[in-house]
């Protein structure tokens, strides 16, 4: 330490080159890794809204000692939902970061066992479902919360897709036992019918309702309880007399599902042997890793009864970073593929899965560590812009509070300030290693609105205010009308999009007037056209002179296994195939062509709105030695691609969403009702608790105002949720209306 102060400070370390001052300043924060990877735990807390997920990690903060008090969403007081807008609608918007330390019930006052947990409490709309999708890529574990009334909800199964595609492995946690209706099977039961057979009971509730009073865990055979201030201190006990037999019946099957997965253990539990707790345990955490085992817990988070049994099963089941496979990506210079392990010593990689801006630091870029360190003051490397940017500092987040770190190691996830050009989905890295990690896909907006300032100084901070926003969350787009030069924003709902511009208001002081939301349509072929154009044009001196002819059809999908054509470029919903021979066409001038068509899709041909699923043959042409350009070729396929769509059957595409209606019984003939005359099509009814569901697909343009509608038919006692399902052909009555509307 004396030696690199000494270093620092004489006229030596201007000639030091950065690579030894780095290794040096490492030298000084060697030891400085306060808890090793086995004990760091990167999980997410989900569940569809209202399941009781917040709720749940304003309890871990409490337990963890990070918070002295509860902080609860009736009140608007909580750490994690700490956006004004959170607080006054009482659900989360943004997915907030936490970092806190964990000590096992078992383990007592033994705190060499302690445990980091970096956890994110993420959204359960389903407008801000591109939260929980970036969340879930940079995550090793999840616990994912259930009501127990509702049971598994749609936005549950939308949490549950995003984490199977993701490969996290998962807890389950049936929260609010005490409510009056509750039932730990019945939701159990929805578990395995609505998301996998693989869920398996690992705790059972003692009483319900009212008379919830604690839970039995079927590997230690002990109930708890739990007292004191907060439920602070959890009693273990004897089982109750009643559950003896539920408990012996429940804990065979949980055993024979552990061994199922070891060959070794499964011999011997056949041959009549005891497996010991701690092989059970072990053998269940390897499971749950593999994604074989998803366990089963319950609890009431509002009522304080099981969280630090749920903070125990993750340090028992769900991964540290050297539990999961090394992180794959290409290298940027040559292409191949490259692999990441968790480990301090290997190459520096780490990708950004959240922008956010601060109004007192500045732009924040989250970032999740995946191998290598990094301290405040180094530079990175941003493989995807090819720039490097130095890392001024480094926090650790804890919600909307943070607090400043020299160093960040693999398996860590902490947020840079001041970083310019990063955006999400980029990675982060050393030039001397430079790596693309797997990026993130979003889905596509599906409502539109006009805005317009309503002031010339608003107008100069609006331009700002959207840029920022679109940069932090990339399912909300910015776009300019080519006709009336109207800004259009687009997003996942109307919910999305009020949220939007109400931030607009009060971070950026942007007062905005808005239209009504729209549909973004969009527009496809459904047959075939072969079509040559020539661009000519002779006035006077050099003159233009671009011929292309081109082939176009339906996108089809990608047969899997099959091999991607040296000649062909897709992209999503786009397709080019580069039939020139013998250079009929230069070279030079292929990417011009395909920038023109490019362009053409994106005017459409019926309203305006962008077309996709289409694929393309440039398959001959011809070019001249002195007139011939970019632009002439350019020009030549933007319109040879107009007049090929106007000839391949264009069609008209809307968003298809699937509605989930609970309604009380005595409504179910209204809401079918309502739903039929909205052009919907039902196709499920299910019971849900004492209400029923209505499952249906329905055209989002005929859904704008639909809550209000059915709260006033159903007195207020129907919840919808709406999930974006697919596009559709636009039937041709109600597509000519939309036409003559652009027109």
């Amino acid at each position: 330490m004396g030696m690199y102060k000494k270093l620092r400070c004489g006229r030596c370390s201007r000639i030091l080159s950065e690579r030894l001052r780095r290794f040096l300043f490492y030298i000084q924060f060697i030891m400085s890794r306060d808890y090793p990877l086995e004990k760091v735990r990167n999980f997410g807390i989900v569940a569809h809204v209202d399941a009781g997920k917040t709720t749940t990690s304003e309890r871990i903060l409490y337990y963890t000692g990070e918070s002295h008090k509860i902080g609860e969403v009736h009140e608007g007081n909580t750490v994690t939902d700490w956006m004004e807008q959170e607080r006054e609608r009482g659900i989360t918007i943004t997915a907030a970061a936490i970092t806190c330390f964990w000590n096992p019930t078992y383990m007592g006052t033994d705190l060499s066992k302690k445990v980091r947990f970096n956890i994110i409490d993420t959204p359960g709309h389903i407008d801000f479902t591109s939260e929980v999708k970036r969340s879930m890529r940079v995550l090793d574990g999840a616990v994912v919360v259930f009501d127990g009334v509702a049971g598994v909800e749609p936005q549950s199964e939308t949490n549950w897709r995003y984490a199977e595609e993701a490969d996290v492995p998962r807890i389950c946690y049936i929260n609010k036992l005490d409510r009056t209706g509750a039932s730990f099977e019945k939701s159990y039961a929805s578990i395995l019918e609505r998301l996998s057979t693989k869920a398996v009971r690992l705790q059972l509730p003692i009483g319900s309702e009212g008379n919830f009073e604690g839970v039995v865990d079927l590997l230690t055979q002990k109930s708890y309880r739990f007292e004191g201030e907060m439920g602070k201190n959890v009693v273990p006990g004897e089982i109750p007399a009643d559950m003896k037999a539920d408990v012996e019946k429940y804990r065979h099957e949980l055993i024979e599902r552990i061994v199922e997965n070891d060959d070794a253990m499964m011999n011997d539990y056949l041959e009549g042997k005891t497996c010991t707790e701690e092989q059970l345990k072990s053998a269940l955490r390897k499971g749950v890793v593999a994604n074989k085992i998803f366990p089963v817990l319950t609890g009431s988070s509002l009522k304080n009864k099981g969280v630090q049994l749920v903070l125990d099963a993750v340090v028992d089941f769900l991964p540290s970073p050297l539990d999961l496979p090394s992180a794959k990506g290409h290298n940027t210079d040559t292409g191949a593929e490259e692999t990441r392990p968790a480990s301090d010593e290997a190459p520096f990689a780490a990708l950004v899965f959240k922008l956010q801006v601060d109004p007192f630091v500045g732009a924040l870029s989250f970032f999740r560590v995946y191998s290598g360190s990094i301290a405040a003051g180094d530079t990175v490397y941003d493989s995807a812009n090819n720039k490097k940017e130095r890392l001024g500092r480094i926090v650790r987040l804890q919600a909307d509070k943070r607090e400043d770190v020299k160093v960040v190691y693999a398996g860590e996830i902490a947020a840079a300030v001041g970083l310019k050009e990063v955006k999400i989905g980029h990675t982060l890295c050393t030039a001397e290693h430079p790596i693309a990690l797997e990026s993130i896909v979003f889905p596509e907006p599906v409502v539109s609105m006009r805005i317009e300032p309503k002031t010339k100084a608003d107008q100069e901070k609006m331009g700002i205010a959207l840029s920022r926003l679109s940069d932090e969350d990339p399912t909300f787009r910015v776009t300019s009308d080519p006709e009336t030069m109207e800004t259009i924003i687009s997003g996942m709902g109307e919910l999305h999009l009020e949220i939007i511009v109400d931030r607009m208001k009060r971070e950026f002081g942007v007062e905005a007037s808005t239209g009504k939301p729209q549909v973004a349509y969009r527009e496809t072929i459904q047959g075939t056209s072969d079509v040559e154009y020539k661009h000519i044009k002779q006035t006077g001196g050099r003159g233009q002179y671009g011929h292309v002819k081109i082939r176009v059809k339906p996108l089809e999908p990608i047969v899997e296994g099959a091999k991607i054509k040296n000649n062909v470029d897709r992209e999503d919903h786009f397709e080019f195939i580069n039939n020139i021979k013998g250079g009929v066409i230069p070279q030079e001038y292929i990417q011009p062509v395909k920038k023109g068509l490019k362009e053409a899709l994106d005017r459409g041909v019926l309203a305006g709105f962008p077309v996709v699923d289409v694929s393309v043959e440039l398959y001959d042409g011809s070019y001249h030695d002195v007139d011939s350009s970019e632009i002439a070729f350019k020009l030549a396929a933007i319109n040879a691609m107009q007049d090929a769509m106007q000839k391949a059957k264009p069609v008209l595409l809307e968003p298809i969403m699937k509605l989930d209606v609970v309604t009380p019984e005595k409504f179910m003939g209204d809401v079918t009702g309502m739903i039929n005359s909205k052009r919907g099509s039902i196709e499920a009814m299910g019971e849900r608790g004492q209400a029923r569901v209505v499952t249906a697909k329905v055209p989002l343009s005929e859904l704008f105002g639909f809550t209000t509608q059915l709260r006033s038919l159903t007195e207020g006692r129907a919840v919808p949720n709406l999930e974006f399902s697919h596009y559709a052909i636009v039937p041709k009555v109600a597509a000519d209306a939309v036409i003559a509307a652009r027109k």
